[in-house]
């Protein structure tokens, strides 16, 4: 399960920001993960508790904004929401989509004090 290794590298993240900006103590994480990113958000809930646990954000609030994907079809040129990789594009029905949108987990903002 991969969601424990990002688990624990968003508590790295959010160590390294507290030196940098003295916060003693974090009450929220929020979290957006994309539906193409590979990431199961529920994974990430049960994986969280446990990477938090003797840190700074220990018993943090984790709020996951899920957003959808995003191609853009190589042959016409049009802009879709897609539901998963290697779909066709419901327009022309090639192959040939780009994913512009939707595939990365970041950290959207931390409530602190």
């Amino acid at each position: 399960m991969h969601e424990m290794s990002l688990a624990e590298n968003v508590r790295e993240i959010i160590e390294d920001t507290a030196r940098a900006q003295g916060f003693t103590r974090v009450m929220g994480v929020r979290l957006e993960i994309g539906r193409l990113s590979s990431v199961e958000p529920e994974a990430m809930r049960f994986c969280f508790d446990a990477a938090m646990a003797g840190s700074l954000a220990e018993g943090a609030r984790l709020e996951i904004v899920e957003t959808p994907g995003q191609g853009r079809c190589g042959t016409c040129g049009r802009d879709m929401p897609i539901e998963s990789l290697y779909e066709a594009c419901p327009h022309c029905g090639d192959y040939r989509i780009s994913v512009t949108g939707g595939d990365a987990m970041r950290i959207m903002d931390l409530e602190v004090e």
